[in-house]
């Protein structure tokens, strides 16, 4: 049985996120400013985090949820509102699933300046399958099968542990979908992904190189849960 687990979930959040929002606020606010303007945005967070007294928590979340007004513009308009019946998809496997193990498990999950989810979990080579993982993959089916997808290409990180028992737990949940699956397990997933069209990942990177993308976590979240209380720190374009 796989383990129950809050993936995720880290005590100090309701602190972090809904006490201080007034004050990531006005520190997003600044990020924007000095990205638009030429910073990185690691020196960026780095000087507005001292200055509001961040823990490195919000100054993740500050990193991962604000981008520059170019990248966000050229990110939408490469973004797929529907994918095209019959198409092939390729989903960026871990970043898509956890991020859907994280919503069903109600933790933080940014609601981003481009539109996109993203979590504040970090995979860092390890990864275990747990209670929620199940829905997440059957999540994800749901949103393929509504829109008519018809090869699902799940790219996963060959370095990271138990991707094998991931790809096992996909190939099971969407062994009788009408959208016939397929796999690779590689050691360099990005790149894989840069070259690629109907790219499925909340990889800020990922999605300034790809041809194309479409937002399956913000809809499958949508279509699952409904009303979710996102982080958002500044509002989306």
């Amino acid at each position: 049985m796989p383990e129950t687990v809050q993936r995720g979930y880290c005590p100090t959040d309701e602190r972090d996120f809904q006490k201080q929002l007034d004050t990531l606020e006005k520190a997003g606010n600044d990020v924007y400013y000095l990205i638009n303007r030429g910073y990185p945005i690691k020196s960026a967070t780095e000087f507005v985090g001292n200055h509001y007294l961040l823990s490195e928590r919000q100054r993740l979340a500050l990193a991962r949820s604000i981008s520059p007004e170019t990248s966000i513009l050229a990110r939408k308009a490469k973004e797929l509102p529907h994918l095209p019946e019959g198409s092939t998809v390729h989903i960026d496997g871990f970043n898509t699933i956890i991020s859907l193990e994280i919503a069903f498990s109600g933790s933080t999950l940014l609601l981003c300046m481009d539109g996109t989810v993203r979590d504040l979990a970090g995979l860092r080579g390890t990864y275990r399958l747990i209670d929620k993982t199940d829905m997440a993959i059957r999540a994800v089916r749901g949103v393929l099968e509504e829109e008519k997808v018809g090869v699902a290409h799940f790219v996963l990180d060959a370095p990271v542990s138990n991707s094998g028992r991931l790809k096992a737990g996909i190939a099971e949940i969407m062994e009788d979908s009408p959208v016939q699956v397929d796999f690779s397990v590689i050691p360099d997933v990005d790149r894989y992904l840069y070259k690629q069209e109907a790219v499925v990942t909340g990889d800020a990177i990922i999605l300034d190189h790809c041809k194309s993308w479409f937002n399956l976590v913000r809809r499958a979240i949508d279509r699952e849960i409904g009303d979710y209380p996102y982080v958002q720190i500044v509002k989306p374009l």
